[in-house]
């Protein structure tokens, strides 16, 4: 199967390229820059695993949560190539939970299978899920995870770690000891290659949708504050103290 993935949800931004079993990947800055560097970077791996548009089977990208920029990017870059592959016929879209991928690349990296995945949401709240995984010999990856009913935004403070559980992600960088402090972390970003890794099962499950129905997945429904709260945050910073 030819499968093209990349996620832009972080300030990483990863393409990944899937040529049968064989696999190229490309990472880089993200953030703002990768609105500019994103097509340049598919085209470029593209071309290093001779494949062209026309023979991709689906497009994965990574749906969120994240930056709210970042995913509106991934998902209409995936759009416009789902939609433009095979000379406008068109192939499927898988879109991804980037917390899904910070479970499994800690799987991948550190072997955890019982992670409390995080994600900084910025305005010192973080993204965050648990997801277990289960050994499942008939599954494609020897396995299969198990994925809680909705994702949870919620302070640092806030965020609580079950014993037996590792924290993951990328919000103990951004937040320190404020949280989770003692509890087991390893570093992990939802990248390409894990998108790469849980498609095949999600794709067997159907989660594939038509280009046009691929949608960004968001967990908070405001990243900015208006003037009036911009204002009163300033006076109430600036107010001399009792």
């Amino acid at each position: 199967m030819n499968l093209l993935a990349f996620d832009t949800s972080t300030d990483t931004l990863s393409v990944a390229v899937q040529q049968g079993t064989r696999v190229l990947a490309h990472s880089g800055a993200g953030g703002a820059q990768a609105s500019t560097t994103l097509i340049p970077a598919i085209r470029a791996l593209l071309a290093r695993a001779g494949l062209t548009f026309a023979q991709l089977d689906a497009v994965v990208f990574g749906r969120g949560p994240g930056s709210f920029t970042g995913l509106r990017t991934a998902c209409s870059v995936a759009q416009g190539l789902a939609f433009g592959a095979r000379g406008g016929r068109g192939v499927p879209v898988l879109p991804v939970d980037t917390l899904l991928a910070v479970a499994e690349q800690a799987r991948a990296e550190h072997g955890c299978t019982r992670v409390l995945a995080t994600l900084d949401a910025r305005m010192n709240e973080v993204y965050s899920a648990a997801f277990e995984w289960l050994a499942d010999a008939g599954a494609p990856a020897g396995g299969r995870w198990r994925a809680p009913p909705d994702f949870a935004l919620c302070a640092p403070e806030a965020v609580a770690v079950p014993d037996g559980w590792t924290l993951a992600g990328n919000a103990r960088a951004a937040y320190g000891d404020r949280l989770a402090p003692g509890a087991p972390q390893v570093p992990a970003l939802p990248t390409a290659e894990a998108l790469l890794r849980l498609a095949p099962a999600l794709l067997a499950a159907g989660s594939a949708v038509p280009a046009a129905a691929a949608l960004p997945r968001y967990i908070r429904d405001k990243v900015a504050q208006t003037t009036a709260e911009r204002e009163a945050a300033r006076r109430a910073t600036t107010a001399p103290q009792p």
